[in-house]
């Protein structure tokens, strides 16, 4: 079964400096047919202006997972890190018995597109701790490139879930094919382009959820590339 979550049935909240939509209940967005997904918590798609950004704020008890479209976001926290972040990389904060944390866009020139997204961790206390790799776009290109998982995936974030997080660019035309167990889920996030996931067209922010399937079919459409986040649930 394929339930298909469009683009603007999302919430939203544009702050000017701040540009954002909300996949599930989130800050002043409340619906409750829209809590989250499985151990999935928040998707949010934010574009941030030249030169703000978030300030110090603090986060207990999540996974959170930063994957910037386009730009840079400068990170800044508590447990010592001061980091940059593009495009082609992951960032992954456990914020566990607690977190002070700080996003903002260096340019002053340019926004910053992202995604952010919060993980339900399967225990609540954990060491607080931060990982971010960057990779090549060939490693996405035509085929899933694992950013974050429970068991150790090199070159990838280690996630205090069961749940694995991949991310795809296909080229028109190009199929994949995603095998899902008979007890596994699965969140499709459409980041950019044309896709059709089981014979269901999607677009950019689109996203489907993926309940008792054997496995999920993706083949780009449109005129050019697109790419997807795909989070494989228990």
């Amino acid at each position: 079964m394929l339930t298909i979550r469009k683009s603007n049935e999302r919430g939203h909240a544009d702050h000017g400096w701040l540009d954002s939509y909300h996949s599930f209940s989130f800050a002043d967005y409340y619906d409750p047919a829209h809590m989250g997904y499985r151990s999935l918590r928040v998707i949010n798609e934010d574009w941030v202006a030249e030169g703000r950004g978030f300030g110090a704020h603090p986060h207990r008890d999540m996974e959170i997972l930063t994957y910037v479209l386009s730009g840079r976001l400068a990170h800044k926290d508590s447990m010592g890190h001061t980091e940059e972040l593009g495009a082609n990389e992951i960032q992954k904060m456990t914020a566990g018995t607690g977190v002070v944390h700080s996003e903002f866009n260096p340019s002053e020139t340019e926004p910053v597109h992202l995604l952010q997204i919060w993980v339900v961790p399967e225990a609540r206390g954990l060491t607080p701790a931060y990982e971010q790799y960057k990779f090549e776009p060939e490693e996405k290109l035509d085929r899933f490139k694992v950013l974050a998982a429970r068991e150790p995936v090199a070159g990838a974030a280690t996630i205090h879930q069961d749940v694995k997080v991949s991310v795809a660019e296909l080229t028109p035309g190009k199929a994949l094919t995603y095998p899902l167990g008979s007890k596994r889920h699965a969140w499709l996030q459409v980041i950019r382009g044309e896709v059709s996931a089981n014979g269901k067209a999607l677009s950019a922010g689109d996203a489907v959820a993926v309940d008792d399937e054997k496995e999920l079919n993706l083949t780009g459409s449109g005129t050019s590339n697109s790419e997807v986040l795909l989070f494989d649930l228990a």
